[in-house]
C-alpha cells in the first residue's frame, strides 16, 4: 500500500465542557515539515502533537489548524486574602484612634477594599485536556492517512500504466536494432559498389566495418538495465510503504539509460522512441514526487 503526500483530514469533538476541531492538509515535500496553528492555551502541547502526528506521517508539508473552545473558562473561584484584610483593618483602627473617628467598619465594607477578594480561574487539568486533544489529533490523522492512501492507489495504477508503456517503447528499440545494422550494411555495400564499380569487393572488410558500427550503436546493455529498473519500480510499488525517495532514485537511473540510448542512436526511428521514452520517464518522476 502506497500513500500520496497530498491529503486532508478533519476531526471535531465536543462535550459539555469543551470543543475542539483539528484540520490538516498536506502537499509534497522532501522531508516531514509540520506547521501548527493553535491557541496559545494549547502551546505547551506542541511537542506532543508533533510526536503523535509523526506516528502517521513520514514525509510532506503538513499544515495543521486547531480550534479550541473551553466552556469552563467562566468558571472562576473567589479567593479571600485574610492577610490583606487584616492589614486594612489594622490601619483603619489606627486611623480611628489617631484622628478620633468613629470605629464603624462592617465586614461588607472591608470586603470592598482592593485585593481582599480576588477572582481566579480554576486550574486546568492538563492530563484531561491532552487526552481530549490527543483523541482529536488521532482521528484527524486517521482520516488524513485514509485520503492519502486512496490517492496513493490512484497514483500506483497510473504509474504501472506508464511503466507498461515504457516497456513497449524499449521493445521497439530492441526490435529496431537488427534492422538498423542490416540497413547500414546495405548502404555500405551500395556505397562501395558505387565507388569501385566493377572492382572486387572485400567482404571481410565490409563485415569488419559493420561489426564496428554495430558495436558502436549497440544499446543492449542499456535496454536490459532499463527493463530491470522498470521491473524494480513495479516491485517497489507492490511492496508499498514510504517508497517515494527510493522510486525517485530509480527514475534517475532510468533517465540515465534513456539518455545513453539517445546519444548512441544513429537512426531517426530510435531517436524518436528514445525521446518519447525520456518524456514518459519525466512524467513518472513527476508522479513519484507525490508519493510519501
Amino acid at each position: 500500500m502506497i500513500k500520496s503526500m497530498t491529503g486532508f483530514g478533519r476531526s471535531e469533538i465536543a462535550t459539555e465542557e469543551r470543543k475542539i476541531i483539528v484540520e490538516m492538509k498536506a502537499v509534497n515535500h522532501r522531508y516531514c515539515d509540520i506547521n501548527i496553528r493553535m491557541p496559545k492555551k494549547l502551546g505547551f502541547f506542541e511537542a506532543s502533537i508533533r510526536n503523535e502526528m509523526k506516528k502517521y506521517i513520514s514525509r510532506g508539508k503538513i499544515d495543521v489548524f486547531i480550534t479550541y473552545e473551553d466552556y469552563t473558562e467562566n468558571n472562576v473561584c473567589v479567593r479571600y486574602n485574610e492577610e490583606i484584610a487584616a492589614e486594612y483593618f489594622k490601619h483603619i483602627m489606627s486611623m480611628s484612634e489617631t484622628f478620633g473617628l468613629e470605629k464603624g467598619l462592617s465586614a461588607a465594607g472591608l470586603s470592598r477594599y482592593p485585593e481582599v477578594f480576588t477572582l481566579e480561574e480554576q486550574a486546568m487539568d492538563e492530563k484531561e485536556l491532552w487526552k481530549f486533544l490527543e483523541q482529536a489529533i488521532q482521528e484527524a490523522c486517521e482520516k488524513f492517512v485514509e485520503t492519502r492512501t486512496q490517492e496513493g492507489e490512484s497514483l500506483k495504477s497510473d504509474l504501472i500504466s506508464k511503466l507498461d508503456h515504457m516497456v513497449e517503447m524499449v521493445a521497439k528499440v530492441e526490435a529496431r536494432y537488427p534492422d538498423m545494422v542490416a540497413d547500414y550494411r546495405q548502404k555500405l555495400n551500395d556505397k562501395v559498389h558505387e565507388l569501385l564499380e566493377n572492382a572486387t569487393i572485400d567482404e571481410s572488410r565490409i563485415a569488419t566495418e559493420v561489426t564496428i558500427y554495430a558495436d558502436k550503436i549497440c544499446v543492449d546493455e542499456e535496454t536490459v538495465r532499463l527493463r530491470s529498473h522498470i521491473e524494480h519500480t513495479k516491485q517497489t510499488l507492490e511492496e508499498g510503504g514510504s517508497i517515494g525517495r527510493k522510486l525517485d532514485f530509480i527514475a534517475q537511473e532510468m533517465n540515465r539509460e534513456a539518455n545513453t540510448i539517445l546519444s548512441k542512436a544513429n537512426d531517426l526511428e530510435i531517436s524518436n522512441v528514445a525521446i518519447d521514452l525520456k518524456t514518459e520517464i519525466e512524467r513518472v518522476r513527476e508522479q513519484i514526487q507525490n508519493i510519501e
